[in-house]
């Protein structure tokens, strides 16, 4: 195959909701631009997309699909994306490692929560978007009602490029405004008749016309300047327009195709050949240093790894983009990130599963190798005298918490190995081993996320797994303060084992004074601080430890005892097993032995000591609250406020956002175990939300009890 030069390279990542067609979309243009010689089927299992498993048996994308076509001695390197939300991590890496995004519609519903989604994404990298509308052939589609929609929710710059004749069953024809010309297909599809516009649709090609010029002549002076003197310009200045304009964010064209039947596929690679930006075109993305990094063919070599594939009978499929320099088969390339030695023994093109080798990759494209040692997704590779890093893809909070557990323990080990590889394909898995909640949790976008992973576990790594209710990460905190006093005493023959400590416990506040006096049952407690360590809680919160005895009632050399004593009951709270947090401690008297006492009575004595007087403090527990942000259409939100407050759940916010309203609530984590689900059945999956974490919270004094008697009801179990 050719090698191509940056400014040869167009990236274009396909986005749209789950049944916009992008697939079909996929599968058209590799059969359009001859990548295939036959054209497969969704529904037949043969399509160069969704060709896992997985995505087979379920019939939805799970994973993105990296292909490219030569069309135009221009090469457009595409990555075709799940619609569903729940395989966020795809859509958002494409975007990131593409420059253009192509966001499909689907003619019978027009913009969809998932179409919101991306343009969102889209918009917050700076991407151009394209939009495609697709199955115009549907009864129920209806173009003027999708660009009301379009123009409604994202202004004026939503200008489309053709409109069909007529939509439905008897679709078969284009009006395309910038080539003023109208494109017909017999039942076949495929290559089109190209012709004069009919005389009853000329006034209305001709406004569309004259609009497209305008939104193109606003992206360059000179045609501007042109525009103003004979208000018009060529097809190759309105094309330049475009392009300018994609590039700046300043137009969004609206193209239109019918995939399952080939109509109009070919003028849209056509029109993305003409006006997509080239590589060189659009920002150059920063390393980790902030330093920007050029598409120069010319510099140091760096490939980014942005994705990794296990395919049966190859092992991990690693795709990149090389963001600097040129590539070469035999180069050997340092890993930046792990510091060992990688040899590019093969470089590949792809169009899913099908692979064809290439001497070269320039700065700017994207391709694939095989049999690296160590590289893992989100790695860079550097040639010699460069030492760039790349983190620039940013991913969303999990949503969706389940606990796992291998239904024969004997294969925890082999779980959490195939659980790391798999989060090597979808970073938005996460996997936590919580020495706190005792439970291994899997984090992810939503149940069909989970429900893919389980899949995929039981069926590809043969091993059985079981999803149990999430554990919840509580804390443990104190309301007023309290006093108490241990003394541990063993005597075994020999030298024996003694600590007595006294000490005071009381909530914790930044920016708090020191302690002076303290009164429990009419008696004086006069602080004199010799020592104070503040420490900063790995869990949140912390931990504020003052020495302040006097006469040497206990030698200083204790003091890190008693410390670790104190510690190891703040991470098993006395309440439900859970961290303590933001308490201040300090031991004020005790008692030791000039031949027994060591380090281990004191860390003992001072550990109860803490555990009483945390009991008599006024214990509370905190629970986790999250800031849940919920896109809903407006018939839906009365729903939705109502499944929030049934949550416990308290409405912050309520603002319109392009068509579709926007809830902020408050929400404790506990609450939001099943919320995925709920909200998609409340809505029939038109909606969509992020949460993150907000703060720790006082649970209500109901929900306190319940929490007690489980923890206790376990401890009495064991």
């Amino acid at each position: 195959m050719k090698v191509y030069k940056t400014n040869e390279i167009k990236n274009i990542a396909i986005l749209g909701n789950d049944g916009a067609g992008k697939t079909t979309l996929t599968e058209t243009l590799l059969f359009d631009g001859g990548i295939i010689r036959r054209r497969g089927r969704v529904s037949q299992h043969n399509t160069v997309s969704d060709y896992f498993p997985v995505e087979q048996e379920y019939g939805y994308s799970v994973f993105s699909t990296v292909f490219h076509v030569e069309w135009n001695n221009k090469k457009l390197n595409m990555i075709d994306c799940p619609g569903s939300d729940d395989f966020v991590g795809a859509a958002l890496t494409a975007l990131n490692v593409t420059d253009t995004a192509l966001l499909l519609l689907k003619g019978a519903n027009g913009v969809e929560v998932g179409t919101q989604n991306h343009f969102r994404y889209a918009e917050k990298l700076g991407k151009p978007v394209i939009f495609v509308v697709n199955q115009l052939d549907d009864e129920n589609c209806d173009f003027d009602r999708i660009m009301e929609q379009l123009t409604s929710m994202y202004g004026p710059k939503v200008v489309p490029v053709q409109y069909p004749v007529k939509t439905g069953p008897d679709f078969n024809s284009l009006i395309d405004v910038l080539v003023m010309k109208k494109y017909s297909w017999g039942p076949e599809g495929g290559e089109a008749t190209i012709e004069d516009i009919p005389a009853d649709q000329m006034d209305k090609a001709m406004d569309m016309h004259k609009a497209l010029i305008e939104a193109a002549a606003e992206n360059d002076e000179a045609l501007m300047e042109k525009f103003f003197e004979t208000e018009d310009l060529t097809e190759d200045e309105i094309r330049e327009g475009v392009r300018k304009g994609l590039a700046t964010r300043s137009i969004f064209p609206v193209c239109c195709v019918d995939a399952v039947q080939d109509m109009g596929t070919r003028r849209l690679m056509e029109f993305l050949g003409n006006v997509v930006p080239f590589v060189d075109d659009m920002p150059s993305v920063p390393n980790s240093r902030g330093e920007e990094v050029a598409p120069n063919p010319d510099g140091p070599t760096s490939l980014f790894f942005f994705k990794t594939a296990m395919e049966p009978h190859i092992g991990e499929v690693q795709y990149f983009k090389v963001m600097s320099g040129t590539v070469r088969e035999g180069d050997d390339l340092t890993n930046a990130d792990r510091g060992s030695k990688e040899r590019i023994a093969q470089l590949f093109v792809c169009a899913g599963a099908n692979r064809d080798r290439v001497e070269a990759l320039v700065a700017g494209d994207i391709g694939c190798t095989v049999k690296l040692k160590d590289v893992k997704t989100g790695n860079t590779l550097n040639g010699k005298d460069c030492d760039n890093r790349f983190d620039f893809i940013k991913y969303p909070n999990a949503k969706y918490i389940r606990g796992i557990r291998a239904a024969n323990e004997s294969e925890t080990e082999k779980m959490m190995n195939a659980l790391q590889k798999m989060r090597e394909e979808d970073p938005t898995w996460q996997v936590e081993q919580s020495k706190e909640l005792r439970q291994i949790q899997v984090k992810g976008q939503g149940e069909f996320h989970l429900r893919t992973l389980k899949w995929r576990m039981e069926n590809n790594e043969k091993i059985q797994i079981i999803y149990d209710e999430p554990k919840v990460p509580y804390r443990e905190t104190i309301t007023k303060s309290a006093r108490a006093d241990y003394r541990h005493k063993k005597q075994s023959g020999g030298a024996g084992q003694f600590g007595e400590v006294h000490l005071i416990v009381e909530p914790y506040y930044d920016g708090m004074p020191d302690p002076d006096v303290y009164r429990f049952n009419g008696q004086e407690f006069r602080i004199n601080i010799k020592s104070s360590d503040v420490i900063d809680l790995e869990w949140g919160g912390k931990l504020v430890f003052i020495n302040s005895v006097v006469g040497g009632a206990i030698d200083a050399r204790f003091m890190p005892a008693i410390l670790k004593g104190v510690m190891q009951r703040m991470e098993q709270g006395p309440l439900t097993g859970c961290y303590a947090r933001d308490v201040r401690v300090i031991v004020y008297d005790g008692k030791m032995h000039p031949v027994d006492s060591n380090e281990l009575s004191f860390m003992l004595a001072g550990r109860q000591a803490f555990a009483q007087a945390f009991k008599e403090a006024g214990p509370k527990i905190l629970e986790p609250i999250y800031d849940v942000e919920v896109l809903v259409p407006s018939e839906k939100m009365g729903d939705v406020m109502s499944d929030l407050q049934g949550r416990r759940g308290m409405i912050v916010g309520m603002t319109s956002e392009s068509g579709y309203e926007k809830l902020t609530a408050k929400v404790p984590l506990k609450e939001m175990a099943n919320y995925s689900t709920a909200l998609s059945s409340l809505t029939g999956g038109r909606a969509s939300f992020v949460m993150t974490f907000s703060s720790y919270e006082l649970v209500p004094g109901e929900v306190q009890q319940k929490l007690v008697a489980e923890y206790q009801a376990t401890l009495t179990e064991n």
